[in-house]
């Protein structure tokens, strides 16, 4: 098996002009993916039986909790590629993705909390998943900040890259945070081993908004990607080259 592909990922040349032209068809795809679940779902899908219209929620709080997570995922596995291979394109990846997993964080603990008020009487409580998902949250803004206070780049880079990686270990801790203890929140929605509980009206426009989000941060990573690799990459030829052909 060849490894060509591995050591050509991690050239910020060659991902710079290998992706240069799909973040733009990425999150158009996704934009049309995400406004057809969210109209599907908060305008079309029958109400619950349960939880009234309340429930609609879930196409915001579940793709964004869900993007929340497989960002730091994402995080900590470049942390790791960069913290044992130095890979220059490692920490561009952090700097990229970190704020678009801190603003779903974001959404999905704002969102939660509109849904728990008429769920649970209550904006907020200590539950385990709502604490564990707080701390992914607080994970995001301090790799963030140590992107943007450090002077010496290359520490900066391997304090990220650290702290990405020791974050994991809450992941399974917001995952199975609702089997481990007693807690308010509900189990997963839906899972890939098993049928969903909902009638497929309801969770079908759930899945096209999980991957409509999934497709427009994919988008909107990759344009963070390559700017951060022209503003680091800035006196090497072949970006001078790029700069004058795209008319910059």
């Amino acid at each position: 098996m060849s490894w060509a592909w591995f050591h050509k990922l991690g050239s910020p040349r060659w991902f710079f002009l290998w992706t240069k032209s799909w973040a733009l068809p990425l999150f158009c795809l996704g934009m049309v993916c995400l406004l057809l679940g969210l109209v599907w779902g908060l305008a079309f899908a029958p109400t619950d039986y349960q939880q009234g219209n309340s429930y609609r929620i879930i196409y915001i709080h579940v793709p964004a909790a869900l993007l929340a997570q497989s960002c730091y995922l994402s995080l900590g596995i470049a942390g790791f590629v960069f913290l044992v291979w130095r890979m220059k394109m490692a920490p561009i990846f952090i700097n990229a993705v970190a704020p678009i997993g801190a603003v779903m964080a974001l959404m999905a603990l704002v969102s939660g909390a509109i849904w728990g008020k008429p769920t649970w009487g209550t904006w907020w409580v200590w539950d385990a998943r709502l604490t564990s998902v707080l701390v992914l949250f607080l994970l995001y803004m301090g790799i963030i900040a140590i992107q943007n206070t450090l002077e010496d780049i290359v520490l900066a880079d391997k304090a990220a890259a650290l702290i990405s990686v020791l974050g994991l270990i809450n992941l399974p801790i917001i995952k199975y945070s609702v089997e481990w203890w007693n807690t308010l929140h509900q189990a997963a929605t839906f899972t890939l081993t098993e049928k969903p509980a909902m009638p497929v009206e309801m969770w079908m426009p759930l899945l096209i908004s999980v991957i409509g989000l999934y497709l427009v941060v994919a988008g909107l990573a990759l344009w963070r990607m390559q700017s951060y690799i022209l503003e680091r990459e800035h006196r090497a030829s072949w970006v001078k080259q790029e700069v004058v052909g795209d008319g910059l």
